[in-house]
């Protein structure tokens, strides 16, 4: 069954809801289903056919979800891009994938149009009212086209940490099972009213906000770049019950001087993912809003839910939870073999939300799916009740003259100190140890303390070998488009790479 059927069956149910709003702008259900419709013909028009891929470079407006649905009613299979994507990178998407129409935001549509371009795509530019006009042209394909669980839905493209982004094949089984489990653990029904400032492009907006939110049948309201004091107001003034965001912007809000005039009675679930949240972060914010949030953990190769702190069962501060239904989580060492209760391994995944392979990579895929098990990068470790608890990227592991340090301990404690508002601990070169503990770090607004007093406060919390030698300040850390932190794009200051 096609995931656009989500959509066409809230219709049927919840036609004269709002399903999607913009500030002002609101679309029901009926409206949102008639506009795939009309996308899914034209699209039908321009020759597009089942397993035809399509390209949406799209902020979190409304024009995302009529394209969208209209993308897989036709029965294509999405290739959602950052708009913020340059030409040469847009080049590579559609090429890569083998897409050949892609629809951008008119704002944004100039390194689109270079990238159609260089990959012989057709660029369809969208400006409001314009189009609504060629939409309003087209015969509406309300049919849906019928698709087996095992198709591609939608192709994610990975961020590309290491040489050029993959494409993670997600099928409409994948994502369907993903969008019941998301809905089921948040509790959702047509009374509900979700934030939406978590990019649709990425797999955490796309599952546990957008999808989730059609099929319960209740209202996403659009935030399409994240800044907190908009984030207030928008929480306040349609009465957000549902809050999903990355540790940063739970951070942001956190800090924010408009959060103690805003009224947020109404949230009644807050969601965090993407990366670790921060204790420190997590318990100031519930202690400042009082809403619970809970924290879970996924990728784009797992649709992207993995696992959840179940609201039904106890909650462990610093915990992923545990794995959803249907699905198996388990750490290993090196060598593929379990890792015992306690000790630090890798995680592995199995289970209906394992993405099909990498688009054209069977070599890349083989990497990371052996024998059903998806390798995720990630160390983790499992207590006594079987709760996981991530350690830290496998690949930020830093070892300093032959001993393991991983960054997440040491920044967790960096949040516990009152001045800090972020901080992210990298390995930086040494000439003895090989690597030594480095630290970058954005104080909050107002707030200052110098180098020194910094690293005696952590030095007294952290063994000796992990505490960082090197501590420098930044106005803000670099993120990427789902507001995680970017460890990749630190500039280690020359001062921090001398050492010896």
């Amino acid at each position: 069954m096609s995931l656009a059927r989500l959509l066409t069956d809230a219709a049927a149910q919840h036609g004269e809801r709002t399903a999607v709003k913009l500030d002002d702008i609101e679309l029901n259900y009926q409206t949102l289903d008639e506009g795939s419709a009309r996308v899914a013909g034209l699209l039908a028009a321009k020759g597009v056919q089942a397993d035809d891929r399509v390209g949406i470079m799209l902020p979190n407006v409304p024009y995302f979800p009529v394209v969208y649905y209209g993308v897989l009613r036709a029965g294509g299979v999405v290739v959602p891009m950052n708009p913020l994507l340059k030409g040469r990178e847009v080049a590579f998407h559609l090429q890569d994938s083998g897409t050949n129409v892609i629809f951008v935001w008119g704002d944004m549509a100039e390194e689109a149009e270079q990238g159609g371009q260089e990959a012989g795509a057709e660029v369809i530019s969208i400006a409001p009212g314009e189009f609504e006009k060629l939409l309003g042209e087209q015969e509406p394909r309300r049919e849906v086209v019928d698709r087996a669980d095992e198709d591609t839905a939608v192709i994610l493209y990975t961020s590309g940490t290491t040489g050029t982004p993959k494409g993670a094949e997600l099928t409409h089984a994948n994502l369907k099972r993903n969008v019941e489990v998301s809905t089921g653990l948040f509790d959702m029904s047509c009374e509900d009213v979700v934030f939406g400032g978590l990019p649709f492009f990425h797999s955490f907006g796309q599952t546990c906000a957008l999808n989730a939110t059609i099929a319960g049948g209740g209202t996403i309201t659009l935030l399409p770049r994240f800044e907190p004091g908009k984030a207030f107001e928008i929480i306040q003034r349609d009465k957000v019950t549902i809050l999903e965001g990355v540790p940063t912007m739970y951070s942001a809000l956190l800090n924010h001087p408009d959060g103690d005039q805003c009224d947020t009675s109404s949230l009644r679930v807050c969601v965090s993912g993407g990366s670790a949240l921060p204790g420190e972060v997590l318990r100031g914010f519930e202690d400042k809003f009082g809403a619970a949030i809970l924290e879970g953990y996924g990728l784009s190769e797992t649709s992207p839910v993995a696992s959840f702190n179940h609201p039904d069962r106890e909650r462990k501060v610093g915990s992923i939870g545990t794995p959803i239904e249907g699905v198996e989580m388990k750490l290993v060492d090196d060598d593929g073999k379990d890792v015992p209760q306690g000790e630090v391994g890798e995680i592995v995944i199995k289970g209906h939300n394992v993405m099909r392979g990498y688009w054209g990579r069977e070599d890349a895929t083989a990497e990371v799916l052996q024998d059903g098990w998806f390798h995720t990068g990630d160390m983790g470790q499992i207590d006594e009740d079987g709760y996981f608890f991530i350690v830290d990227r496998k690949k930020d592991l830093i070892i300093r003259g032959g001993y393991n340090v991983y960054p997440r301990e040491i920044e967790e404690v960096f949040y516990t100190h009152p001045a800090v508002a972020e901080a992210a601990v990298v390995g930086v070169p040494h000439d003895e140890l090989g690597e030594e503990i480095g630290a970058a770090v954005a104080l909050k607004e107002g707030e200052s303390v110098d180098e020194d007093t910094l690293r005696d406060f952590i030095k007294e919390e952290v063994a000796a070998y992990k505490y960082p030698r090197q501590i420098w300040f930044v106005d803000e850390l670099p993120k990427g488009p789902t507001g995680k932190i970017l460890k990749r794009e630190i500039d280690v200051p020359n001062r921090a790479k001398s050492g010896s």
